[in-house]
């Protein structure tokens, strides 16, 4: 009777709304117990203690008891087993860390609604490297951040005293159990457009601040570094990674930064893309310069995680064949602490693309994807746009169980509700969920973060769900249907520019270059006949995007320049269909906006204005975007515009 008045009081708090709400919490949303619940644990390290008290605040139901056990999983696993008689509930894992994942496992359960009764689950993280990307800067300012400033307050870290502010303490303390809470086991905490004062003791020290709270939530912090930084901070002459003098340097500055942080991650590096600097300086390959870095990270364990975003490189060559031509004949060069990151898509993250031919290939250096959290190509924190659906579809190319980690560029800033938008709070949820379970469905992933962050009630869940599941297709639509690419305004990339051409940019920065629209029609042929970027496909995708007839339309004008009369396949003209489609996803925007409206006796008065003000920009947002795309594409194509 006990558990059930419980039950039935969790239920009514998170379905009724009774105080204003500024979404600071996130997900993190778990009733406090006064009852307080028994649980146990012989383990008696900072990170099973923390699962010990996330789980005597919040847990409402039987005793638990939580158990290291070497046989239990595989490392960072758990099981999470019922039993039958008293019904008290046992976690096994083999670490630390394992508890911890599968304490917040036990709460999501209760928070979700689902039965506690009988569980048996075990679970492993389907990849090795689950980690954030932050793009922060030392000024505080994050570079395709749309959230406000940097969460990382450096003036309010001391690292000689090894303390922080306790503001400071207790915003990363949320940073740290909502991290946890979805996996995610490792922060690149710095813009990998990196300043070299990164690496100076003042900021190791600070960073080391960092490291040790985090230790104990299972994430690792990883730097973002300069390959210049021997120049900069070391006062060398020479940045060549085979000169003596810059090995040792780097060799000394990794001895300093393990003797701060035993357990550091290691450094993820942009080199010789956009300006950054790298091997390619000295004429070396960026497996010469990667193999510089691991062989200073060896000793300790360290990892060097190297972007594969690199272009510019290869005049005339197609951009986005450049990737496959910069590091295909370096695939097997590169030491075994070395990660290749790679986009997801060949080009820049935008709202559709194909998969990046690199991971097709590229077979014996160990892969990451680079998957991009913050919404840089999708309307930023003004629109609506949730990304399971988009990152699923990537992941139905590329086997994510094939890859040895996942990375997310961050969408976090010091704004009150972390992300700029309250929904866009679920795409940071999402990463992690997918990060550890890539098997999960784009649904169920959203019905558990709306459960957790609003209400349970069945309308509010059942409607908001649908709108999330279809905003990703919607914002393609009112931006680039059909393959279109890269049209946004220079810089800032919010908003449409499709008659961009900047002559102090490179050509493979404007628009133009992309869509090429003239009197016959649009798109860029990369058939054998064009660029020839289908044929850095595995089979059969090379041929089917090869062949106008068998490229999938949403990749059309990626693959092909497609005359305006081209018939599709409903019969209706390339012409009659761009228009459909932005008028379309123009419907959308209006339709999540009319529905939200319909949401408001669900949810509190805050978050349901604020939401309503991203929802209304969104729609102005979309019509700009059909009405400036249509106008300018017209004056190619010369026919009317389908309202």
């Amino acid at each position: 009777m006990k558990k059930t008045f419980i039950a039935a009081l969790i239920m009514a708090a998170m379905t009724c709304v009774t105080y204003a709400e500024d979404g600071s919490r996130l997900w993190l949303r778990s009733q406090r117990n006064s009852d307080l619940c028994k649980i146990t644990a012989k383990d008696k390290s900072n990170t099973a203690r923390i699962a010990v008290r996330e789980l005597a605040t919040y847990w409402h139901g039987k005793p638990v008891t939580l158990i290291k056990d070497k046989t239990a999983t595989s490392d960072e696993g758990y099981e999470i087993t019922t039993d039958t008689g008293d019904g008290s509930i046992t976690i096994k894992a083999k670490n630390s860390c394992g508890l911890l994942y599968g304490a917040y496992e036990l709460l999501r359960i209760q928070d979700t609604g689902m039965p506690t009764e009988n569980i048996n689950k075990k679970e492993s993280p389907a990849v090795k490297y689950r980690l954030l990307n932050h793009w922060d800067n030392l000024d505080e300012s994050v570079e395709r951040g749309y959230a406000g400033l940097s969460i990382w307050k450096w003036d309010e870290i001391n690292g000689d005293k090894g303390t922080m502010s306790l503001a400071l303490k207790e915003r990363l303390t949320t940073y740290c159990r909502a991290n946890a809470s979805i996996g995610i086991n490792g922060s690149v905490i710095n813009n990998v457009n990196a300043s070299p004062k990164m690496l100076n003791t003042v900021y190791i020290k600070k960073v080391k601040v960092l490291a040790d709270m985090f230790r104990d939530y299972g994430i690792k912090v990883y730097l973002s570094v300069n390959f210049a930084s021997p120049m900069a901070e070391g006062g060398l002459k020479t940045a060549d990674p085979l000169n003596e003098e810059v090995r040792l340097w780097w060799k000394n500055k990794v001895n300093e930064i393990y003797g701060q942080i035993p357990d550091f991650g290691g450094f993820l590096v942009k080199a010789n893309s956009e300006g950054q600097p790298g091997p390619g300086d000295y004429h070396r390959t960026h497996a010469e310069g990667a193999n510089m870095l691991a062989e200073a990270l060896a000793p300790h364990g360290g990892l060097v995680i190297w972007r594969s975003f690199v272009y510019g490189n290869h005049k005339g060559e197609d951009r986005v064949m450049q990737a496959v031509s910069e590091f295909k004949d370096l695939d097997g060069k590169f030491d075994s602490n070395v990660i290749l990151q790679t986009k997801n898509g060949p080009l820049d993250f935008q709202p559709r693309e194909p998969y990046a031919p690199l991971f097709d290939q590229i077979k014996h250096t160990p892969m990451m994807a680079e998957l991009q959290i913050t919404q840089e190509y999708l309307g930023q924190s003004r629109h609506l746009v949730y990304l399971a659906p988009m990152w699923k579809e990537f992941f139905s190319f590329v086997n994510p169980h094939q890859l040895i980690g996942i990375a997310g560029v961050a969408n976090t800033g010091d704004d009150t509700n972390w992300c700029g938008h309250h929904f866009s709070q679920a795409n940071w949820y999402a990463f992690g969920r997918l990060a550890w379970n890539p098997d999960l469905s784009s649904d169920e992933i959203a019905d558990e973060w709306l459960k957790q962050t609003f209400t349970h009630n069945t309308t509010f869940i059942n409607t908001m769900k649908e709108v999330m599941m279809s905003s990703r297709e919607a914002c393609v639509d009112y931006m680039m249907p059909l393959g279109l690419h890269h049209i946004f305004k220079a810089d800032h990339h919010y908003g449409p520019e499709p008659q961009g051409y900047y002559p102090n940019f490179p050509i493979e920065w404007c628009p133009v270059y992309y869509h090429k629209a003239d009197s016959i029609g649009i798109g860029f042929d990369r058939t054998m006949n064009g660029s020839k970027a289908v044929s850095q496909y595995r089979h059969p995708f090379d041929s089917l995007y090869n062949d106008i007839k068998t490229c999938p339309e949403e990749y059309l004008l990626w693959f092909h320049h497609v005359s305006w009369n081209y018939k599709l396949k409903d019969g209706k003209t390339l012409w009659q269909s761009l228009c459909e489609h932005y008028n379309h996803g123009v419907a959308e925007a209006k339709r999540f906006a009319e529905t939200w409206n319909r949401m408001k006796p669900y949810v509190d008065e805050q978050r349901f204005v604020e939401v309503s003000q991203r929802m209304q920009e969104q729609v102005k947002n979309a019509e700009e975007w059909r009405d400036t795309c249509l106008k300018y594409f017209q004056t190619f194509s010369k026919q009317e515009i389908v309202k």
